[in-house]
């Protein structure tokens, strides 16, 4: 979980997220919605890897779907199930926390300027809530 501590919005992305330890000295990681299986698996090999060192951290564990995927980090397997994925495009292109801060300072400077005319272009609220 330290190698994914760094990517808060997909783990903000990823409802009921668990981890369990298996009976072969393995983790288990489960979720609902967030990235594939196989996105995670190559984001853990990713963080893990040390190009300078000459032994392998980090290495896949298997045959990675949208569902599924092994990964072996220092001698440590682990099983990732992704549930119900939309895939870190997909989490990429909605609109999050920042994006909703953003709209509502952008709102905020515009009622408190005063002279903000009302032009073609849809404000960041309007985009946020469809309107």
């Amino acid at each position: 979980m330290a190698a994914l501590a760094g990517e808060a919005e997909m783990l903000e992305a990823c409802r009921d997220l668990a981890w369990w330890p298996g009976n072969d000295d393995s983790w288990h990681i489960e979720w609902r919605d967030g990235p594939y299986a196989s996105e995670v698996a190559g984001l853990l090999t990713e963080r893990v890897a040390e190009p300078d060192r000459p032994d392998v951290l980090a290495e896949a564990a298997g045959p990675a779907t949208r569902a599924m995927a092994g990964v072996r980090l220092m001698d440590v397997g682990f099983a990732l199930r992704a549930i119900d994925p939309c895939g870190m495009n997909r989490l990429r292109a909605r609109a999050g926390l920042w994006r909703l801060s953003a709209a509502l300072e952008g709102a905020a400077g515009g009622a408190a300027g005063g002279t903000a005319a009302r032009g073609s272009a849809r404000r960041h609220w309007e985009e946020l809530l469809g309107g």
